[in-house]
């Protein structure tokens, strides 16, 4: 390649988990233990069969090959809407919803019509790096919130209004938390939401994970105001609720006249969600519930069986935050980096792990755990590994 590449793409790291992936096409690990994958959360079991009987009926439609409207069907918007209201309490119509390629493109379409390049976005550290690696490529300045252990990882509203400038364009959150796995309280959320109002900047949470809220409680209440979209953005993905990740199944929610400028970016970038997984989702709003309920409480279940096969004293590495599909841990190796412990584990213990430093500068004494890809038979194993991992 001869010509100049954009300077915002170069100071981007290469995408973690793509790393990882090259480590075993390279062949780091030669073991004869199989390889258990704590990297990727993505969820150990598929779609419902009345999901996927529901799709197959769809394939001979002509309809579903075609383009839907920009911000996706109406008739899977006026659902979710419905379900919503359920879910959130929400005061919501379908002029407030676009669908999106997964919630990453929401993500995108939220930044692009925000901001502009030399902007500035507050992000908790330990961040998801997909987050951070898109306001790097949009030359948008993201201005990092320190981690504080004891918390787990909430953010400290006193840190946030200090790192407020007049560039500052949005507060940036995941809960519950990638990679951590904490749940920011509902209370707390609206202490955030009552800040931002006051800076005049907007909240953005990406709640991609809300399914998995043990008791599948209200996550928050910040949807039943009326006038919730003067300052909330909301990002989430319907991937891991309905076990639909390769689907891309994802969604933006805001004010009526912020996605009117989003879908200029929606019309250039992708045109539409598709239409079998907008339809997808429908059918998982609609007739899922039990069964998602269902894998919130194994989720909970293999949570609570990952924190207690830790707890065992002869194990080194300490849990600091967890939730979700994810735990949070500090690794024992006072010498070495986040990504040199998780190709050690993969090459000594085949475990497949994601080193602290890519989620954050001065992250390196932590990995993170995905444990939500796991059943429970295997959670023990993967334990064990951990707790017998050589030191050499």
């Amino acid at each position: 390649m001869k010509f100049p590449i954009s300077p915002h793409m170069q100071q981007i790291p290469f995408p973690p988990i793509s790393e990882v992936q090259r480590w075993l096409a390279d062949g780091l690990y030669t073991g004869e233990e199989p390889l258990i994958d704590l990297c990727q959360a993505v969820p150990d079991y598929g779609p419902p069969p009345e999901l996927t009987e529901y799709l197959a009926t769809l394939l001979n439609d002509p309809q579903t090959a075609r383009y839907s409207l920009d911000e996706g069907l109406l008739e899977v918007r006026e659902e979710l809407c419905r379900h919503y209201r359920s879910r959130y309490g929400a005061v919501i119509d379908p002029r407030q919803l676009c669908l999106t390629i997964g919630a990453s493109q929401a993500f995108w379409l939220a930044m692009v019509a925000l901001c502009q390049a030399g902007d500035e976005v507050l992000v908790a550290t330990p961040y998801y790096f997909d987050h951070v690696m898109g306001l790097q490529a949009l030359g948008i300045r993201p201005v990092l919130l320190p981690f504080d252990e004891q918390s787990g990882g909430v953010p400290d509203r006193t840190a946030i209004s200090a790192r407020i400038g007049p560039r500052t364009k949005a507060l940036l959150l995941v809960t519950p938390g990638n990679p951590a796995g904490t749940i920011i309280p509902s209370a707390e959320l609206a202490e955030l939401s009552a800040l931002v109002r006051q800076h005049n900047i907007a909240l953005i949470l990406d709640e991609t994970y809300h399914a998995f809220i043990p008791g599948m409680q209200r996550p928050h209440d910040l949807f039943s105001n009326p006038d919730w979209g003067d300052h909330f953005i909301h990002l989430t993905s319907f991937g891991k609720t309905f076990a639909l990740t390769g689907y891309r199944a994802g969604m933006l929610a805001a004010s009526a006249a912020f996605i009117e400028q989003a879908l200029k970016v929606q019309d250039s970038m992708a045109v539409c969600a598709p239409r079998i997984t907008q339809q997808a989702i429908a059918f998982g709003a609609l007739h899922l519930g039990d069964w998602v309920e269902g894998n919130c409480r194994m989720m909970q279940g293999r949570h609570d069986l990952f924190c207690n096969e830790l707890s065992h004293s002869a194990n080194p590495f300490t849990r600091i935050a967890s939730g979700a599909f994810f735990a949070w841990l500090r690794h024992p190796f006072t010498d070495r980096s986040g990504r040199q412990v998780s190709r050690h584990l993969l090459q000594k213990a085949g475990l497949l792990t994601l080193g602290g430093e890519v989620f954050g500068p001065g992250l390196e004494g932590y990995l993170r755990i995905a444990f939500g890809n796991l059943s429970e038979e295997q959670i023990p194993e993967a334990v064990r590994r951990l707790r017998e991992l050589p030191f050499d």
